[in-house]
Parts: C-alpha cells; sequence; structure tokens
C-alpha cells in the first residue's frame, strides 16, 4: 500500500539530524517524492517549509542542497500552498500575506520598498476612535475639520483621503512622515497607535522561504551539529577564522536580509531597523557559520555602551539574531535561534557567538538580561532559557535566585525527572545572568541606567525645566575641561555626541586632576561615538586609563530608583 504524504513527510522529518554514508540518499528520495505529492492541511505544508530551510542551512551534499534550493524556490507554485493561503498567513513563507503592526522604521522601509502592497489591516483596527482622532491631526485643517465635524468611520475617511492612486498603508506611514517634530517624535506617535498593517505578497517580499546571503561560503555535513555543552572558557581563546569589512552596497544587502528575517517572524530590533551600512563586517567562524556584525547609525546609538546586531549564518541560511551592548569590557547578550533551527547545535553557536564578540568588542565579561531569561516573556520560560545559559556557567548575583537555584539542584539530585515549575522559572529570572573571565567584573546594568537620574538633578539644578539651557550650560563646561572640542565642520553626528555626554563629564568626578593628555584622549572618546563605528569608540573608551574606572565609581554612587544594589 502506497504511503500517504504525512508519513512521508514524518519519515522525512526522522532524519532531521542523521548524516553520514547513505543518509542523503534517503533524503533526497523523501524530498522528491514530496516535491510531486501535495500535503493536505496547513500544518503540513509549514512543517515541509521549515524542513527544507533547515536542510538549506545544513545539507548533506551537493545533491540534497541542489533538491532544497529547487523545491524553494517553485514552493510559492504549489497548488496544496495555493489551497491553504489564507492559513498560512504569518508563517513567512513565499507568497503568504504578513499582518504586523510594523514598528515606525520598518513601516517606512515598506513604504520605500514595496508601496502598492501595504494597506491598513482593518480587519485587526481595535481601537477606531484612536485611529479617526489621530487622522485628524494628519491631514490640512479643512479636511481636519470635515473629519470631526462628521465623524465617518476612519476607513471610509482613509479611502477618500488617500484616493485611488495609493494604498491606505502608504497614505497613513507618509502623514505621519510630514507631522512636525523630528523622526524620534514621529516614532513615538506612530507606535503609540500601534495600528495593526498588511503586507500583501509580491515580487521580492520579504519570506523565509529564500532568504539566504549567496556570498557565504557551502560547506557540507558529514556528521549531526555539536549538541554537546561546550566549555566557553576553552571557546573563547578560540578567535573565529576571520573578519572583513563589507562595502556599503553589501552592508545594505546584509541589513535588508536581517530585516525580512525579522519581519517574517514578527520580531523587531533595533540594530537591523536603525542599521548602518557603513559599519558592517562579516565574521567568519569556519564549518559555514557566520554572522553579519550590523551597526547602528549614529543617531540612534546609546551615549554610552557600544551596540550591534548580529545576524547568525549557516551556509547563507539566517538561523538565529543578536542584540550586544558592550561597555566596561563586558557585552551584554540577547540571544536567540529561530524556531525552525532549535533542537540543534545552539549552544555551540551561542558559545561562538561570545568568542566573537569577546574578538570584535574586547569583551571579558558577559551579561543576560532577565527579558532573554524568561521575565515577562513566556518564550524565555517555555523554552527553558534560564538553565540553558546556567548549565553552560553564567550565574546569579541576586542572593534569592542563588538560593533558589540552589534548592532546584538539590531537587535534581533527588529526583533526576525533576524539572523546575513555571512559576519558579519566573522566580528565577528576575535579574541578570553572568560570565566573568578570571580578573573581570560585569557591571550591574541597571546602575548605568541610573546615571540618567544623577544627570537629571544635575541639569534640574542648572535651569529648573529649561533643559535647552542646561544642556548648552553642560556643553560650555565641557568644552572648558577638556580644552579640545570638535570643529566647526565636524559631522552632526559628532557634536551631537558632545551634547549628549557633557551632562556626564560636567559630573565626572576629579577630572580636573586629569593631565591634559587623558584630557584630549577623552575628547577624542566622545567624537568617536558620533564617527562610522560604534566599536571605534568602545576601543578609545577602553584604551582610556581613567574613564572607564571613574565612571564605575559615579555610577555606584548614582541613587538607584529601581533596584537593589548589587
Amino acid at each position: 500500500m502506497p504511503q500517504s504524504p504525512l508519513t512521508i513527510l514524518q519519515e522525512l522529518e526522522t532524519t532531521r539530524l542523521e548524516y553520514g554514508p547513505g543518509r542523503a540518499t534517503v533524503k533526497i528520495s523523501l524530498l522528491t517524492v514530496l516535491e510531486r505529492t501535495p500535503l493536505r492541511t496547513a500544518e503540513e505544508i509549514l512543517r515541509l517549509h521549515e524542513h527544507l530551510c533547515f536542510l538549506r542551512a545544513y545539507p548533506d551534499d551537493g545533491g540534497v542542497l541542489a533538491q532544497v534550493v529547487r523545491m524553494l524556490e517553485r514552493f510559492s507554485q504549489r497548488a496544496d500552498l495555493h489551497r491553504h493561503r489564507a492559513d498560512l498567513a504569518d508563517t513567512g513563507i513565499c507568497g503568504t500575506v504578513i499582518h504586523y503592526p510594523f514598528f515606525w522604521p520598518t513601516a517606512r522601509w515598506i513604504v520605500e520598498r514595496w508601496p502598492t502592497l501595504f494597506y491598513i489591516d482593518w480587519r485587526n483596527v481595535e481601537n477606531h476612535q484612536r485611529l479617526a482622532t489621530a487622522l485628524s491631526l494628519l491631514v490640512p485643517f479643512l479636511e481636519s475639520n470635515w473629519l470631526r465635524a462628521r465623524e465617518p468611520e476612519p476607513r471610509e475617511a482613509i479611502k477618500i483621503l488617500c484616493g485611488s492612486r495609493t494604498t491606505d498603508g502608504v497614505f497613513y506611514v507618509s502623514r505621519v512622515e510630514m507631522m512636525p517634530g523630528n523622526d524620534v517624535t514621529r516614532e513615538a506617535f506612530f507606535d503609540g497607535l500601534d495600528t495593526p498593517l498588511l503586507l500583501r505578497p509580491g515580487r521580492g517580499t520579504p519570506c523565509r522561504t529564500l532568504a539566504c546571503y549567496e556570498r557565504s561560503p557551502i560547506v557540507f555535513r558529514k556528521a549531526p551539529p555539536d549538541r554537546s555543552r561546550p566549555d566557553l572558557l576553552l571557546e573563547l581563546a578560540r578567535p573565529p577564522r576571520s573578519v572583513r569589512a563589507v562595502s556599503a552596497r553589501e552592508g545594505q544587502r546584509l541589513i535588508d536580509l536581517a530585516r525580512e528575517s525579522m519581519v517574517t517572524r514578527e520580531r523587531d530590533l533595533d540594530n537591523f531597523a536603525y542599521g548602518d551600512a557603513r559599519d558592517v563586517r562579516v565574521v567568519d567562524d569556519g564549518d559555514g557559520l557566520q554572522w553579519a556584525v550590523i551597526g547602528t547609525l549614529p543617531a540612534r546609538r546609546p551615549i554610552l555602551r557600544a551596540t550591534y546586531g548580529l545576524l547568525t549564518l549557516r551556509n547563507g541560511v539566517p538561523i538565529g539574531y543578536v542584540g550586544v551592548d558592550a561597555l566596561f569590557k563586558c557585552a551584554d547578550l540577547s540571544y536567540n535561534t529561530f524556531q525552525s533551527f532549535r533542537g540543534g547545535e545552539a549552544a555551540f553557536v551561542f558559545a561562538r557567538t561570545l568568542a566573537a564578540t569577546a574578538w570584535l568588542f574586547g569583551s571579558q565579561s558577559f551579561t543576560l538580561e532577565p527579558y532573554q531569561l524568561g521575565h515577562r516573556n513566556d518564550e524565555g520560560i517555555e523554552s527553558g532559557a534560564w538553565w540553558f545559559y546556567y548549565k553552560l556557567g553564567f550565574r546569579p548575583r541576586n542572593p534569592r535566585a542563588r538560593r533558589l537555584a540552589r534548592r532546584e539542584l538539590r531537587r535534581m539530585k533527588t529526583r533526576p525527572r525533576h524539572r523546575s515549575s513555571k512559576k519558579m522559572l519566573q522566580r528565577l529570572a528576575e535579574d541578570y545572568l553572568y560570565f566573568e573571565t578570571a580578573g573581570a567584573r560585569a557591571p550591574f546594568w541597571p546602575r548605568v541606567a541610573d546615571l540618567g537620574a544623577k544627570t537629571a538633578e544635575h541639569l534640574a539644578g542648572l535651569a529648573a525645566a529649561d533643559r535647552e539651557t542646561a544642556l548648552r550650560l553642560c556643553l560650555e563646561e565641557t568644552r572648558r575641561l577638556l580644552n579640545a572640542p570638535p570643529p566647526a565642520r565636524a559631522p552632526a553626528e559628532v557634536h551631537a555626541a558632545w551634547k549628549n555626554w557633557s551632562p556626564i563629564i560636567s559630573i565626572l568626578p576629579d577630572i580636573e586632576r586629569w593631565s591634559r593628555e587623558e584630557r584630549v584622549n577623552l575628547a577624542k572618546v566622545i567624537s568617536a561615538k558620533g564617527g562610522r563605528r560604534d566599536s571605534d569608540y568602545l576601543a578609545l573608551f577602553d584604551k582610556h586609563p581613567l574613564l572607564g574606572p571613574a565612571l564605575r565609581r559615579l555610577t555606584r554612587a548614582c541613587p538607584s530608583l529601581f533596584s537593589p544594589p548589587r
């Protein structure tokens, strides 16, 4: 009796981590049958699609890769996909619609790239009144007066306002773009409305099906991905194979790939949304593992920490992403493996990510914030993230978390099948985890954030609510202290860095005792914050003998409004 399509699919899925002699032939045979066999449900189509993406990232040989690529390139033509297209919305499969309340930079990007396919998702608009009120602020007076006087339904109103030459989604984004203020205020207005939007499929629209960095080397597998638990110290001692800076044109392609990888998974990352094409590098770790390291536009960088987004690639296929904020030779990480690629080598890739981060940014310690561990993050709880990192060597400083961990470990020793409850994981995830190499001491990041309260007190003392005057006074004081202001013709980003840093310099202890060279070098640090690469700023920061220690002393002296001292 011939096998059902579901049985064949299940047989293919059992080969997921099977590599070695004869396995490629089995996979090609199963794939060939599934290529021409219609599947019965949307779930089965999605399972096949995700397995193809996995095999493209982890191919046995050229034959498997060619078969997989052919099936992915033709996937949108499958008759079963057409039948179940509506049920496959938001899966990222080529040819399916994406519903998402896109954040401001992503909405603008979509409008630029696919203006004929971008719409308001009216079926999911919950607060029509809020949208109606917003519309009246986006149009000229006579139109605004009509909207307020007649109160038409927002959908009908926008249909009249945008006419027949543009979509309602493009009209909406374009009108916000024309609002007075700056990009920060427009972003706050747009994101505050949280209007649901949709992107219809079309030529070149984001999809997971075809996502690949074509310049990546292809490495075929003879053995399953490494699922062992790595020794982080040993991995940190082994640098990546190479780091290559790319052109702005190639950098923009990688940023677009990263943004598409996020959009098709209903995610967003500021490092990608505000990626700087001038600051993109490709780190090659060998064996087909790479990272696209994407810097952030100077106007969107944090004042103190250097920030980067890493798109993790296997044979060019995006398999996850990492957010990195670095300062004091410490990297705060947000690590994520996309669902399709979990259950394989997550621990190994994480270890190699730490090695790449250490090599790029000089990191000697690493931290994981509570959200990454599961605090107010159901996905982190379901994945058991806290224990994943604990078993790799990360440890809590929080005394309560240490006590809870010891208690759970005793239970596991007594009852090997014991698993921490959801409630226990939530309690464990309430504070940071740390990994520190010999002699390194990671900062307590909330203390760095509390520096904002310290500068607020200083600015209020200078000019009460008049922050512009207060900042001007701080900038004058900073220029006097350092005696090395940026030239008048320096880029606007450099001048902005000086303005942002000036309240910190004004309250930095004992700076007048520094030598002239130390103050001149501090001026270089500040200017670098507005330069081409945030990592250049970080290198100068770490090289300065007094700046880091002085800032750490200052943050320890800050009154903590939200967290207990560490």
